[in-house]
Formats: C-alpha cells, sequence, structure tokens
C-alpha cells in the first residue's frame, strides 16, 4: 500500500487496510471479520436474487490482502459463513480457493451467531475468542468493556460526502481501546455509524476510518480522536453498489 493509515490500540499498533481488513505488523497477522461467504445463495433460497459469485468475489479481495501482507496468522472474526449450511453449497473450485488461502499460514476462525460450528475440514482453530499480546479478538463487542477488543459483527458504515456527492462507505471504528471492523463480505450489508448500538461501545471520542478505492480515510467520528497515523510506505440486505463489485464467471 502506498498510503497506509495506523492506529494504535490498547498499545498495539494495526494498519487499516483498504481491503476491510486489519493488518497487525508485530505479530504477522491479518484480520477479516464478517466474510459471509453464500449469502447470496441463502438469499436465493427466499426468492431473492442476486448474482450467486459473491462468494468468489470475497475469495479474491481476500486473496489479494493476504497476498499483499504475507501474514504468519490470519484471524476470521466470525460469521465466516451466512448460515450453518453455507459451507456445504462452496463449489469445488471456491473450495480449491479457500484452501489455497491457507497454505502459509495459521488459521484462527472465530465462531459468530451466524456460523457458530464452522465446519472442521476448514482447518486452523475454532474458538470462541483468543487473546494475543494485547488484543482480545471476538465477535460480538462484549456489553462490557475489555481493554484491547477486536469485534466485528456491527458491520459499521458512514456517510461521505465529496464534491456534492454523498457515498456510503464501511468503516472502521475505533477509540484507541477497542475497535470495530468493516464488514468484509461482498453481500455484508450495514450498520450506520450514528446508531446507538455503534455509539454505546465508546465512553468518549472516537474516530471513524472509511474504505476507500485504493486507501483508507479518516472521517468524521465523534469528538476529537488523535490515535493515528499514516504511513507513506509501500444493512442486511446487500445495496446496489455491492451488487455491482460481485463480478460474473
Amino acid at each position: 500500500m502506498t498510503d497506509d493509515l495506523s492506529i494504535d490500540v490498547n498499545g498495539e499498533t494495526l494498519v487499516l487496510d483498504a481491503s476491510g481488513a486489519a493488518w497487525w505488523p508485530e505479530q504477522a497477522t491479518l484480520v477479516f471479520a464478517d466474510i459471509h461467504f453464500e449469502k447470496g445463495s441463502s438469499y436465493a433460497r427466499r426468492g431473492a436474487l442476486l448474482p450467486p459469485y459473491d462468494t468468489r468475489t470475497t475469495l479474491r479481495r481476500m486473496a489479494e490482502a493476504i497476498a499483499r501482507r504475507a501474514p504468519r496468522r490470519i484471524v476470521a472474526l466470525g460469521d465466516s459463513f451466512h448460515d450453518r449450511d453455507a459451507a456445504e453449497r462452496l463449489d469445488d473450485g471456491e473450495r480449491a480457493a479457500l484452501a489455497r488461502l491457507g497454505r502459509g499460514a495459521e488459521w484462527v476462525w472465530i465462531t459468530g451467531n451466524h456460523d457458530p460450528a464452522p465446519p472442521s475440514w476448514l482447518g486452523g482453530a475454532i474458538v470462541p475468542e483468543i487473546r494475543l499480546a494485547g488484543l482480545l479478538f471476538r465477535h460480538e463487542p462484549g456489553v462490557f468493556f475489555q481493554p484491547g477488543e477486536i469485534a466485528g459483527h456491527l458491520h459499521p458504515c458512514t456517510t461521505v460526502t465529496r464534491r456534492g456527492r454523498s457515498l456510503r462507505r464501511r468503516c472502521f471504528v475505533s477509540d484507541g481501546r477497542r475497535m470495530v471492523l468493516p464488514a468484509f463480505g461482498a453481500y455484508a450489508g450495514g450498520l450506520d455509524l450514528r446508531d446507538p448500538a455503534i455509539g454505546a461501545l465508546f465512553e468518549g471520542a472516537f474516530g471513524a476510518f472509511a474504505l476507500g478505492t485504493a486507501r483508507v480515510y479518516a472521517v468524521a467520528g465523534r469528538g476529537a480522536f488523535h490515535s493515528m497515523r499514516r504511513k507513506a510506505s509501500e444493512e442486511s440486505q446487500p445495496n446496489a453498489i455491492a451488487i455491482a463489485t460481485v463480478e460474473s464467471p
């Protein structure tokens, strides 16, 4: 990346990748939240016909982020599969792509409310949460504050206005003590940054960091938040923007 944006969370430095993943250089750990494999096929079962290629688009984006960062460890923060049967709906090509992603890295699969029992054939560890150094990785943000918590589940989004045009973008949210990642899945919806479910997680100021095409942008959160630096170095239903990004085979 040419313009990495980094923030400190409980004393640990995390790089916010433009893909929506978080990169922890000190631990060579890459973190994805809310991948939601096979959400498209789940909706199709209920009569909502969407382009059925969301899983392969998500796998491609994951592969690009993994190639860019070369992690030794990969953590998936739960809801990696959209429902209990989603893993069985992966085709042979998608299973092979997922297997390729697992080569050369230790995988940690956090259980989520959509996938409380991820399939054992995934390999790696399947756990409800895991603490690594100063950070605690789990799916849902805890009701009671725990310093260093890194979670997903809420799919935070914000609206950014540029040149008179409003764009809805996924975003990271953090106050320097805990962080919520954006959903990574192609069809994952989003919860507005102003929703009380997000605001209630933070006692004071917090920052919001919106995903752009090639970089992450600090945008308005709440109050004055300064625990970030940029280093020059290398809704439930999917919306129209998400659908437009899903590739045909």
